[in-house]
């Protein structure tokens, strides 16, 4: 895993690279949470495949538990990835409300991350 910084501005963005899992519970997302925090980051971009995919079925509860440390520790995320193949009305509910509030976002691509991320 390496961590791309990106800065627009005066504002530093941490996008997480890696070609293996990242996240794969509560834990590795808080240990990631506190280390780009550490590092001076409070906006983080990762990308689906480094997500578990119990993430994304809602009803296992990793989604809002991993969520809500970022939400916790008010460090903004954006999950970059192809979410249309996701059928569930409910994880798709979740993402259009997530986005309608800016401080998670599920967006398709790191430059719109990016610009997200951007604004204050």
């Amino acid at each position: 895993m390496r961590i791309q910084s990106h800065k627009i501005e005066e504002i530093v963005i941490a996008e997480v690279i890696s070609e293996a899992c990242v996240i794969n519970g509560v834990e590795d997302a808080i240990d990631l949470l506190g280390n780009l925090y550490y590092q001076g980051f409070d906006k983080i971009v990762i990308h689906e495949k480094n997500i578990t995919p119990d993430f994304f079925d809602l009803k296992s509860g990793v989604a809002g538990d991993i969520l809500q440390k970022f939400s916790t520790y008010r460090v903004r995320l954006a999950i970059v990835g192809n979410f249309a193949k996701y059928t569930s009305k409910s994880l798709n509910d979740f993402i259009f409300e997530s986005n309608k509030a800016r401080h998670i976002c599920f967006v398709p691509t790191c430059s719109e991350a990016l610009k997200i991320l951007s604004v204050q």
